[in-house]
């Protein structure tokens, strides 16, 4: 962990530390339906990586684990990560309970390889997970290190014009390309639950596209496919409304926005 951050990454660890009872217990989350069998994946990335059976992968990012264990519900060998101990001993607890075979380490994404060894058929990260990283070089870094030779690596994520709005009074109030310093705000409640109560200050940067990609690129990685979608399929930012079931947008300017991108990439040197 660089110097430079480490007091932003301990604020926003606490943050994820006491988030992870409530998104548990949240309607967003569904934990009761996920137990009974429910995926936690959306149409966006559920099928995107086709058949995963018998392939290893490793979840960046993973929270409590409910998309690691839905590919490990299809068969593929899981490993998810993050840096939240307590969102990492959740994920434990599912995982006993439901006799699935997954491993989970903590660790931060930049620390990872001092952590964790081999490498994996698939990389994979989802929705939230850049905005807390200020360096997308170090990251492709880590992605392009865990990847085996042809292996994938699969992104959704929030696209960042939607990130350039305040999403009470509509204006632009953050930049497009990222800053050096992050953006720093106190927060109350939580996507999951917005009148949980919930405090804490957060740290976040917003990355451009050609930020997100051409590190990836200059990391060995080859776009495979790259879209980008007028909706989310989480209802997880303030006045939104439902589309269609499953389908969510936020602003009413009469104009389509970008909701969310995807990138499918495959590593192309050893």
């Amino acid at each position: 962990m660089e110097n430079q951050w480490k007091s932003y990454f301990e604020e926003n660890q606490k943050v994820w530390d006491g988030r992870v009872e409530t998104h548990l217990q949240s309607e967003f989350y569904n934990q009761a339906g996920f137990m009974a069998g429910k995926s936690s994946l959306t149409e966006i990335e559920a099928n995107a990586l086709g058949d995963v059976s018998g392939k290893t992968l490793l979840h960046l990012q993973c929270h409590f684990g409910q998309d690691t264990l839905s590919w490990a519900r299809q068969g593929a060998k899981v490993t998810g990560i993050d840096f939240s101990e307590k969102a990492i001993q959740t994920a434990r607890t599912i995982t006993a309970q439901l006799g699935l075979d997954a491993r989970f380490v903590h660790s931060d994404v930049y620390d990872l390889p001092n952590a964790l060894d081999g490498q994996f058929d698939i990389v994979f990260t989802t929705f939230g997970g850049i905005p807390w990283l200020p360096d997308l070089n170090k990251w492709a870094k880590v992605i392009s290190h865990y990847l085996k030779p042809g292996g994938t690596f699969y992104m959704a994520e929030f696209h960042p014009t939607l990130y350039l709005f305040n999403f009470d009074n509509h204006k632009v109030e953050y930049g497009y390309f990222t800053e050096q310093n992050p953006y720093s705000e106190a927060v109350t409640g939580t996507y999951a639950d917005l009148k949980s109560g919930i405090q804490g200050i957060e740290h976040f940067w917003n990355h451009s596209i050609s930020e997100v990609m051409m590190p990836l690129v200059e990391n060995g990685l080859q776009v495979v496919e790259y879209q980008e979608f007028d909706f989310s399929p989480y209802n997880c930012f303030p006045n939104m409304v439902a589309r269609e079931p499953g389908r969510f947008v936020w602003g009413n300017f009469g104009v389509r926005l970008p909701h969310v991108f995807s990138l499918k990439m495959k590593k192309v040197t050893a």
